[in-house]
Formats: C-alpha cells, structure tokens, sequence
C-alpha cells in the first residue's frame, strides 16, 4: 500500500526521464523497422555498414528532440501544441536524412537508405511517441486519482466554445480536485447528438425535461459569461435542485489555477454591473506625487478608495479611522500590498477639531477624500446626537479645514438616503452636503467642494448581504422587513471609481450621482441566496417579515430621474439639482444642532434638523409628530 501512495505522490515524469524515454522510442522504432524489412525480405542498400547508418538515424533524431524540446511538457498535461512539437522535430529530422540520402545518392551512386524505409520509421516512430504520452495521461486520469471518483461533484459545463472546453480539460486533467466532469450544456439545439471530449451536450429544452438531478450535482458557470446569461442559467440550475459554481476563466491561465479557482456562485456575482468606464490617466494625473487624506478610511468604502489610490503614485496618503482594531488590520494589509506607497496612519475622531488641524496643518493636503460617517439608520434614530457628531460637526469640521489650508478638492461621500430623507441620518447626511455646498461660493475660498452619492454598497460591513449569509449559516429565519422593500445595489469598487471621477470631473460645488441600474427586491435576493446556499426557502430556511424599522423607507428614491439630474460627459455619472443654502444660514443652524446633540436634547436635534432639510419627513419614527409642528415653532 505504501508503494502505491509513493506513486500518487507522483506529481509529473521528471524530463530526463521523458528525454531518456524518447530515446528509447527511437531505438525501438528503428528496430521495428528493420525487423519488418528483413520479414518482407528486403535487400537494403550498404548492408556492411549498417550499424554506421543506424547511429546516424538516431543521432539526428536526437538532436532535433534537443532542438525542439519534446521532452520539456509535462506529459499529463500534453496539449496539442506538444503533439505539434513532436511532429516537427520527427518531421526535421525527415528531412534531414531524405537531404543525406538525396546528397549520397549523387556521391555514391545509390541512397544510403531506401526512401520508404525512412517513412515508415517516421511513421513508426511518430505514432509510438504519441501512444507513449496518451498512455500516460490515460495513466495519470485513472491511475493518480487520490479521491474517490463518486465523491466528487459531477459538473456540467455551461457552453461548447474554445473557453468551456479549456475549462472542462483542466477538471479533467487535475484529478486531485473534487470535481468531476459529467457534461455539456448548450443554448444551442443543433448539438443534442454530438459528443464533446467523450461527454454528451445537453440543450436548454433536454435540461428542463430531463431529471438532470442523476447526471449532475452542479452546473459550471464562466466568469467571462455576461449577466444575463449567468442570471438565465443560474435561475435554470436553481430550479432543477442543482447547484452553481463559478470558474475564473478570464483572469487565470495555468489549468490547476482555473480547477482551484472554482468557487459556489454568490449573490454579489448576479447583482454585478459593467464596471464604470473611468477616464484613468485623468484620475492618476490629479493624484501623482500629491498628499491625500482619506477619512473614514478603515471602513468598506474608505478602505476601498485608499486600495485604489494606493495604485496613482501619490506622495502620501494619510489614512485615518477612529475604529482602532479595523485600522490596525488595515496597515497590515496596505503594507503588504503597497510597499512601495508611503502612508501615515493616524487613529482620529473627525469631530475633534484640533486634532484635526494638527493633521492639515503637518502634511498640507491637495485632496480629501470623506468617507468617516455613521450610517446604521435605526441606531442613528436612537442616538441622533451622534449623527450630529459626526455627520454634521466632523464634516464642518474637514470642509473647513480643507478651505483653510487652502485643500484644491474635497470630496464628500454621501447617500441616496439624503434624497427627500425620512430618517436622522439620511437627513444628517443632507445637512452635510448642504454645508459643504455652502462653501463654494464662500469669500476667499480656493477649494472645489464635491460630493457624490451612492446607493447601497455589495458586502460592505452591516449591509443586507452579510446579513442574510449570517442568518442562512444558523439555519435560518431570514428576516426582511417587508415583502415589498426594494434597494438598489453597487459594487464596492464601483462606488469608489465613482467617487475618484467624481473629483477629477468636479469644479466645485456639484453632487454627482449615479446610475444605479435597476432596482432588487430584497425578498427575492433573500430567496435566491437561500437556493445558492442549496436550500428550498419557505421548507428549509423560512423567511419571517418583520416590519420596517424606525425610519426606513419601502422605496428609495430613484437618483436618475431627468427632472432632478443634469448628464455629464459620463453616460453613468449625473449632476443633482438640490437647493442650496446661504453659508452665513447652514452655519447658524450648524451650530445651534451642535449645541443641541451637546445637551442630548434629541427632540430639539430633530426639529433643527427638519428646518435645514424641510423635505425630511419622518418614516415609522417617534419623530413624526414633530412633522405636525410649523417651522416658525422650532424657537418657541
């Protein structure tokens, strides 16, 4: 038994055991040859000096399995190019002894071989070398397989074209992996009878009648495959009780790599959009040897914009977090990644002003990007004192800040919840982007205020993805707030390509919004991540609506509507049409909700809150009688 595991451990035939081998079939060919002739009874010409001639066929194969290598391929994973090598070098030496014989021929009178001699060692030859690395991969296939083969999840691969093809030979040729390749899938019908490397095609029509629950365990998806066909053939898979895995064909080359790759299909893989088509040279020109602070920067989307800048060659970049432990693990990994990037890593609360000169005044930035906000609507319903911390107050505060030191772009990340908001922060939110609007205009100011919105960010942290995974993991209820709640969705590097367009486009005082595609109905995402996971919803996970929570919306609102956006030059980024405020009106409201929050005098907050937002409705909230109260009330 020991012996036979020493044999699987057999990665690959080292080369000068193939070299050695190739030898060999050169000498067996021509022995075969000869034996074949002198059975025929053929009188060969120059028979006294035979061995002479022999020598001189074998060295010049040898030379040519020299020149082109033929034994450098790993045999397992012999291509047709490696087929195509051995015909050449077979073929060269050919030629070579037909030029030999042609030349003696002249010299002598008589060729020294017998010109079908030389083609049927040719043949013999090419066909024994061929046979020699079929064997051996057969060999490996069956033979070097560790795992039991009815283990393995049987894989149908989606498409017949030159990639699915690829896909299917690098399972077939890497045993050691848990899969195993049971067939084909095609949209196309005119395929239901042909056979693609030993394995039957099935179309579309075969696959929804037939009981593929026997033939397969899971269907194989590319990730070069547009959205739509990975939505049609995801929703195919899902129905039949199957399984989806996603194989990253576009980005890997080595066969082992792609079979290692493969992973179970996630939610974010259906819900992903064309990447934004940015203007790079544009965005890395405005960053080069700049000084950039980051805020907010060990959470998804500020980490996300650092990553991103971090490839622009900018001089520094000041990453700042008030979140110690995710800031901590943040260096870690930019050191790592980017070691060739200077960064300073400050742990800060952007409503401490001072501590935030110290920070401006030291490394006089030329870009700030905003990312440092609180965001988990209910909790902020419950502490709207906090929001005014850090929401209003850190953002006057970096705005400020950023005209003082005379900062050429500040950039704000804002959200789709300050549209017409119905909770604190959504509104929170508006008065910040009100105040840095504000700015611009602002006498002796330099700096160009941009902001941009976005609407909810894939597998960023307490988002409702994270969320469903936790919930499916424990068995289960999914828990939604209402059957009919919808959400739009992006990409976290979607978003932050977004916002460094954004400050490469903007000339100060815009909010860029974006295209954010069609909404997702958030009961059918629940469903869909519980049959990714492989179960039913409704029989193995249940689904419990528990109701909209404080201050959340049923439907957000839609940012790309043409009465209230502007286009651009970028088919995808638009320009808000908003009200605006007076910088001498934002500021004293500014200050009297600071002084409120500083008392915690949260019904005070509130009403403050809805003079500088009057389209700030209250939702589900204890909030909404204050809606009932006039505004010439809020001073009373």
């Amino acid at each position: 038994m020991g012996d036979i595991f020493k044999i699987r451990d057999l990665r690959y035939i080292p080369r000068w055991s193939v070299f050695f081998i190739d030898v060999s079939v050169i000498f067996f060919s021509v022995l075969v040859t000869y034996l074949l002739l002198k059975s025929l009874g053929v009188k060969l010409n120059f028979i006294e000096y035979q061995n002479e001639k022999i020598f001189s066929v074998i060295i010049v194969n040898i030379l040519f399995i020299l020149l082109f290598k033929t034994y450098a391929g790993i045999i397992r994973h012999s291509t047709f190019f490696d087929f195509c090598k051995i015909l050449w070098s077979s073929g060269s030496a050919l030629i070579t002894l037909l030029g030999m014989n042609f030349i003696s021929g002249l010299a002598l009178g008589k060729p020294l071989f017998l010109y079908p001699v030389l083609f049927l060692f040719f043949l013999i030859s090419i066909f024994l070398m061929f046979f020699f690395r079929m064997i051996t991969k057969q060999f490996f296939s069956v033979f070097m397989n560790p795992k039991d083969a009815s283990s393995k999840e049987r894989v149908a691969v989606v498409g017949i074209g030159g990639a699915s093809v690829s896909l299917a030979n690098a399972i077939i040729h890497n045993p050691d992996h848990p899969y195993q390749l049971a067939g084909f899938l095609s949209a196309r019908s005119d395929s239901k009878k042909a056979m693609l490397l030993g394995h039957k095609i099935y179309n579309k029509k075969q696959f929804i009648k037939s009981n593929l629950r026997e033939q397969f365990d899971a269907v194989l998806i590319k990730d070069m495959m547009t959205k739509r066909e990975m939505e049609e053939w995801t929703a195919l898979a899902l129905d039949n009780g199957l399984k989806v895995l996603k194989a990253p064909v576009a980005s890997i080359i080595k066969e082992d790599d792609v079979v290692r790759g493969i992973r179970p299909l996630k939610i974010e893989d259906l819900l992903n959009r064309p990447a934004i088509k940015i203007e790079g040279e544009e965005v890395r020109s405005f960053h080069v040897n700049k000084t950039i602070l980051v805020t907010g920067a060990a959470g998804s989307i500020g980490s996300e914009i650092v990553r991103q800048v971090a490839q622009l060659n900018s001089s520094l970049i000041v990453v700042v977090d008030q979140a110690e432990s995710p800031l901590y693990e943040l260096q870690l990994e930019l050191l790592e990644k980017f070691p060739n990037q200077k960064f300073k890593f400050v742990l800060a609360d952007i409503s401490n002003y001072s501590r935030i000169e110290k920070l401006f005044d030291d490394y006089q930035f030329s870009i700030v990007y905003h990312a440092a906000a609180y965001k988990h609507v209910p909790l902020i319903e419950d502490n709207p004192h906090e929001a005014i911390f850090v929401n209003i107050g850190g953002t006057k505060n970096l705005a400020l800040l950023s005209k003082k030191y005379n900062v050429k772009r500040f950039v704000m990340v804002s959200t789709d919840k300050a549209v017409n908001p119905t909770n604190v922060m959504g509104a929170s939110k508006r008065a910040a982007e009100l105040f840095v609007q504000s700015l611009q205009n602002s006498p002796e100011n330099t700096t160009k205020f941009i902001t941009t919105r976005f609407g909810n960010v894939l597998g960023s942290n307490g988002s409702v993805i994270p969320h469903f995974k936790k919930q499916i993991e424990k068995g289960g209820p999914v828990t939604i707030t209402h059957p009919d709640i919808i959400r739009y969705f992006m990409t976290i590097p979607e978003a932050c390509e977004l916002v460094l367009q954004a400050g490469t486009m903007g000339q100060g005082g815009e909010i860029y919004v974006f295209d954010m595609g069609k909404p997702v109905k958030i009961l059918d995402l629940a469903e869909r991540m519980i049959k990714l996971s492989g179960y039913t919803p409704g029989v193995d996970i249940k689904i419990d609506f528990i109701g909209l929570r404080p201050g959340e919306k049923l439907y957000e609102e839609l940012l790309t509507d043409n009465s209230t956006t502007i286009p651009t030059h970028h088919e995808k980024i638009m320009i808000s049409r908003d009200p605006l405020m007076e910088f001498e009106d934002i500021d004293t409201l500014c200050q009297q909700i600071i002084m409120s929050a500083m008392n915690k005098d949260n019904l005070q907050i509130v009403k403050i809150l809805k003079v500088i937002v009057p389209e700030f409705i209250s939702n589900n909230s204890e909030f909404e009688v204050l809606d009932k109260i006039s505004e010439h009330e809020v001073y009373k």
